[in-house]
């Protein structure tokens, strides 16, 4: 992982893969339920760090938006007040198919905004619930989580295992997986990965990045279900480089030091912190002993995408095995049941359901080509 590799051909990948639930061992798979029938089902807020300082040439906007991506709406914004789409920002994608509250920043040096903007979104859907001005574009992964609010109903309601799986969860953290939607319809972001990444990425075949997420995050997720299939996806192990709880601290475990050992492993228990996994790219990796073993044996499993990454020029990065579930609460009422709980940015709602209700939008859709 420290100097960039060749692409080399395509990985075979079975699609869709099977990524084990952590419940299951304990519980059986999980029984069938349903969710997000309306956006309003679906309610999720963001939260950031700190608040716009009141001036600056920045208009920043605490937007409501009901059945419509962030995208969509960033383009309504650049288009009513008369700007390229490039000086519109936001921190993260929010669903479409939800209640999504998150602040979008549009950039109008020495404007004020235009006469009825807030009417004009409105017309379209979209709620202005504060508005002021900041210095600066608001950029992407600078909140800090969301806040999700997720009504429950079908079968898995009345389940009697529901509410104890529920407190596993609040006890134990929950598996980091990233959700279907990064590896697109039928994992078609995937396949294009692997065609794009044996050839050699360009940026005009993937403007976004897209493709080089879509890659990565299998890369994560296989990892992770290794580490689930073992029962160490929670527990830090000899080389490991653990992570802080709500933080992007990072430090190694030393291979040989039983004692620091032993003392990380009584920090996870309590989730203090949590094993934290390569997103694969080139830079030396601070891991070792085992938990660099672990990381080859990926390298040696899918050696054209990880080559390919390399080859790209994506730098090296971790994430977090296990999410904590903050601030977590169950409510029933008539034949349904709500879920509160918040995440830090870049996690998944839906790895959370997953280990809740079985649902065909919580797994990779299958291909018709697996290989």
């Amino acid at each position: 992982m420290s100097e960039p590799s060749s692409p080399r051909l395509e990985d075979a990948i079975d699609w869709p893969p099977a990524w084990p639930r952590v419940l299951d061992e304990a519980f059986g798979p999980p029984p069938a339920g349903d969710y997000r029938a309306a956006p309003e089902d679906f309610r999720v807020e963001e939260v950031l760090d700190f608040v716009p300082e009141g001036e600056g040439e920045h208009l920043w906007l605490f937007l409501e938006k009901r059945d419509l991506t962030t995208a969509m709406v960033a383009r309504e914004l650049a288009r009513l007040c008369e700007v390229s789409p490039r000086v519109v920002g936001f921190a993260g994608m929010k669903d479409r198919v939800a209640v999504t509250r998150q602040w979008l920043s549009v950039q109008l040096p020495g404007r004020e905004a235009p006469e009825g903007l807030v009417e004009r979104l409105a017309e379209r859907g979209i709620r202005v619930l504060d508005q002021a001005r900041h210095p600066r574009k608001l950029k992407r992964g600078v909140h800090r989580a969301n806040r999700f609010q997720l009504r429950l109903t079908g079968a898995a309601v009345a389940d009697a295992d529901l509410e104890s799986r529920w407190q596993r969860l609040c006890q134990e953290g929950v598996a980091n997986y990233f959700g279907p939607q990064r590896f697109g319809p039928q994992g078609r972001n995937l396949q294009r990965a692997r065609a794009v990444l044996a050839r050699g990425w360009r940026k005009r075949d993937d403007r976004e990045g897209m493709l080089l997420s879509a890659a990565r995050s299998f890369l994560f997720n296989e990892l992770l279900a290794e580490r689930i299939r073992d029962g160490s996806w929670a527990t830090p192990l000899p080389g490991e480089v653990v992570m802080l709880d709500g933080s992007a601290s990072q430090f190694g475990v030393a291979p040989d030091d039983a004692g620091q050992l032993a003392e990380l492993r009584e920090r996870a228990a309590q989730l203090d912190l949590h094993p934290a996994g390569v997103l694969w790219g080139v830079g030396a990796s601070r891991a070792a002993g085992e938990a660099r073993a672990r990381e080859e044996a990926l390298a040696a499993g899918y050696p054209g995408l990880c080559g390919g990454l390399e080859h790209a020029g994506v730098r090296l990065a971790r994430r977090a095995l296990r999410l904590r579930l903050v601030d977590p609460a169950l409510t029933r009422g008539d034949d349904e049941l709500w879920l509160s709980f918040s995440l830090p940015r870049g996690a998944f709602a839906t790895a959370v359901l997953r280990e809740l209700i079985a649902h065909p939008t919580l797994e990779p859709p299958s291909s018709d080509r697996s290989r």
